[in-house]
């Protein structure tokens, strides 16, 4: 799918992130000579066409205070692991949950919970309520602990 000119300028203005005004879309908009109506309909048409997957806020968790950051990672039976995780990214302490491939014998996990926590003791007792909540459709889990800050980034346009 060919970007046009202005969606080009209009990643390359949001690429960063939106800036932390009142009004964000319309300072995206002020800064792009157009309408703050027209980044909006430009950018929801944006995700509708998949250009781009979602907009959000990626907040820094250790600046909050989150500094006990824990993937979860879950052994679930493949014939409930999407109804499950569809639950298990219902948790209000759940940033983000996805499925993906065993990588049998070494890897038997299936499905992924991000959780972040003030402790370790506080994302052992999400993942105990994770654990309950999955019940016998889950037949080992482990907590993968971050031991780095990455910097998070989404798309970037480049000139060729």
């Amino acid at each position: 799918m060919a970007l046009s000119d202005f969606d080009r300028e209009l990643i390359a203005a949001t690429q960063t992130g939106l800036p932390l005004v009142a009004q964000p879309y319309e300072a995206v908009a002020a800064m792009l000579g157009v309408s703050g109506e027209h980044v909006r309909e430009r950018l929801a048409q944006m995700l509708a066409e998949g250009l781009i997957r979602r907009i959000g806020a990626v907040p820094n968790h250790y600046c909050l205070g989150y500094v006990a950051n824990g993937m979860t990672v879950w052994d679930v039976a493949d014939a409930q692991v999407d109804a499950l995780g569809e639950r298990v990214g219902a948790l209000p302490f759940v940033s983000h949950c996805y499925r993906r491939p065993r990588r049998l014998p070494l890897w038997r996990y299936n499905l992924f919970a991000m959780v972040h926590g003030r402790s370790r003791d506080e994302v052992e007792r999400q993942a105990q309520v994770i654990r309950e909540l999955l019940g016998a459709a889950s037949a080992a889990d482990d907590i993968l602990y971050s031991s780095a800050i990455l910097k998070k980034t989404g798309l970037r346009l480049t000139e060729n």
